[in-house]
This record gives structure tokens, sequence and C-alpha cells, in this order.
């Protein structure tokens, strides 16, 4: 079986270190399959020799919009098999999924992209805006009522600052919750630990991933724990989520790779 492995190893992001990631990943994948990396970018000319195209840590799509859409097309178009299959709602299309699920009452930080629903959003003095289609907090800012009252917010989604103990994160290889990681210190987001989540930890992940209908991919989803111990969605990663696959003790990393072949396997029957 021969799989595309798309990644951008000289991708830097701040905290993690994509190519050490993606390079123990495919270290462990060609001993089962016949691996080959590429940017997506320049993917087209080996996707169809490919039988499984596995997208991973390709950094911001923002980085080659047109180069990606491109990309997705041709998915589409050849009916190329991608692992993550492109099914998503959430991140995969933007941050709409963020308005979507505050309308729905879905337990996620409350979101806005209109100043006319301030009142939709519980009073505080700080609030946080984002680009509608940004990612890896490119274009994040804190700015106060003033500030927000005075900015040009086209495009933008808006949200509360919350005040909260931790964020967390669980990753799943299509709905089973392997791990979760959490960053004891605010400010420290990717100096991550393990996290002993509770059965009522893990339905409030899986309740995302349910709605999210991918069945053949990686998910991370990501939340706060707020200082009452409620538990809100602050990003549903459905695209290339990075897997801080190296931080994890060896025996959840070795269940993981194990877990990862199989449902690659699996996928490409």
């Amino acid at each position: 079986m021969k799989i595309l492995y798309l990644t951008d190893l000289y991708y830097e992001a701040k905290g993690r270190k994509y190519f050490e990631e993606d390079l123990y990943i495919t270290g462990i994948l060609k001993e089962h399959f016949d691996v080959a990396l590429c940017h997506p970018k320049n993917s087209k000319e080996f996707e169809k020799d490919a039988d499984l195209i596995v997208f991973r840590n390709t950094g911001p799509v923002s980085g080659f919009k047109e180069e990606y859409k491109s990309f997705v097309k041709r998915v589409t178009s050849n009916n190329l098999k991608t692992f993550n299959e492109f099914a998503g709602k959430a991140d995969m299309r933007g941050k709409q999924y963020l308005l979507d699920l505050t309308l729905d009452n879905y337990p996620v930080i409350p979101t806005i992209d209109d100043i006319e629903k301030l009142n939709m959003l519980p009073d505080c003095e700080r609030y946080v805006i984002k680009p509608k289609d940004g990612a890896d907090s490119i274009g994040l800012e804190f700015l106060s009522k003033k500030e927000l009252l005075e900015r040009n917010l086209e495009n933008m989604l808006i949200q509360p600052a919350i005040d909260f103990e931790y964020e967390v994160s669980f990753y799943f290889i299509n709905d089973n919750l392997e791990y979760a990681l959490y960053a004891p210190d605010n400010d420290r987001r990717w100096d991550l630990k393990t996290y002993e989540f509770s059965q009522k930890d893990k339905e409030f992940a899986e309740k995302f991933i349910k709605w999210n209908d991918i069945e053949n991919g990686i998910q991370r989803v990501d939340a706060c724990r707020t200082k009452d111990g409620r538990l809100l969605l602050v990003e549903l990663e459905d695209l290339n989520p990075y897997l801080s696959i190296l931080d994890l003790d060896e025996k959840t990393r070795n269940d993981f790779m194990k877990h990862l072949i199989i449902a690659l396997k699996k996928f490409s029957e």
C-alpha cells in the first residue's frame, strides 16, 4: 500500500516541532507501508500513484490558500482517498462552526460575528477577536469593550476572554479517544502533561466528535476548564491537528501508532 504523507517539515510553529513529529510517525509507518513525503503545494503529480493520502502537519492552510483549494477540488473530482477525509464541519471549513455550536447551545465558548449581538455574550472586561479563516492563533487579539466597539470587525469572531484554570486536549482516531493532554501553566500552552480524564470529560469530547461526522481521521478537541469547573470547547481541529506525540509516555505512544496503522489499513481496504 502506497501512502502519500503531506506535511511541511520546515514550518516553524511556536512551542511545537512539526518535523520531529512527522519524521517519527513516518518512520513507524514505513515499516508497514510504502511512504512518500510531500508538501501539499507540490502533491498534484504524486496523488494518482497513492492508495491513500495522509494530511498531517502542513501548518495553517491560509499560507497556501489557492493550492489548498485546488487540492480539495482534486480530492472530490478524482475520488482521492484521504485521511483525514474531507467531510468535517469544524476547522476544515474555517471558524463558522463556533457560531453554529453557540446557537445550538453546545458547551462552547460563546461566539458571535456581529457587534449588534454583543448581548449574547456574558458581560466582561476583555474580549477576544480572531479571523474567521484563522488558525494557529494568527490574528488573535484581546480588546477592552471600548476598543472592541471602535474596531472594524468584518470577517472576525468575537468571544469573551474566559478566565480558565487550564486548557486540555482530547485526541481521537476515528471515534476512539486515544489520550488527553493538558497545559497546567496557562502561559505555556504547549508544555503538556498527561491528563487523566473522567467519564464526564470523555462524554464532553465525544459530543463534538459525533457532531462532526468524520468516520476516518484524527481529530483534536481543545477545551478549557472554567473556574466553576465546566469544560468549554475552544477549537475542534479536524484537518491537521498537532498530536504532541513525542510528549507521550512510551506505552501511550505505541498504542496510538498501533491504532493508527490499523485505521489506515482498514480505511484503504
